[in-house]
């Protein structure tokens, strides 16, 4: 199993904070994020006070995520998406669009309450490259 980071940090570090967890781990040819929140992991800092700027921030974590991985958005067989309002559910699926494309991923998505609360959104992703396992 290999851990994979964000692009510029080490496999070891914690860029958004001391959390028990992996943003990503690869295991062949499959790579499994953990939930994505509109956080910048670079600077620490929610990405800004709007559904918007928060749902770019986890889907660009993703995505890079994904790439230091050697993948793709295309490669992403299955997403789970937590909102903390119902009301961003069709904004939600405008800018999902703008990360993946037809045939679409699976996808399941649940309202939840975040921890801190103002956080609007978390994503996790699910991908899979035939022979890319390393």
């Amino acid at each position: 199993m290999q851990i994979v980071n964000y692009p510029g940090h080490p496999p070891d570090s914690r860029p958004l904070g001391p959390a028990p967890l992996t943003p990503a781990l690869r295991r062949g040819d499959w790579v499994m994020t953990s939930g994505q929140v509109g956080i910048d992991p670079d600077t620490a800092q929610i990405a800004g006070p709007g559904f918007a700027e928060q749902a770019h921030q986890a889907f660009g974590n993703i995505r890079a995520l994904l790439a230091n991985a050697g993948m793709e958005m295309s490669d992403v067989m299955k997403v789970t998406v937590f909102l903390t309002r119902a009301e961003d559910f069709a904004e939600l699926n405008d800018i999902y669009r703008s990360y993946f494309s037809e045939p679409y991923p699976c996808r399941s998505t649940l309202i939840v309450a975040l921890q801190p609360a103002s956080l609007l959104i978390e994503a996790e992703a699910t991908a899979y490259q035939p022979g890319s396992g390393a």
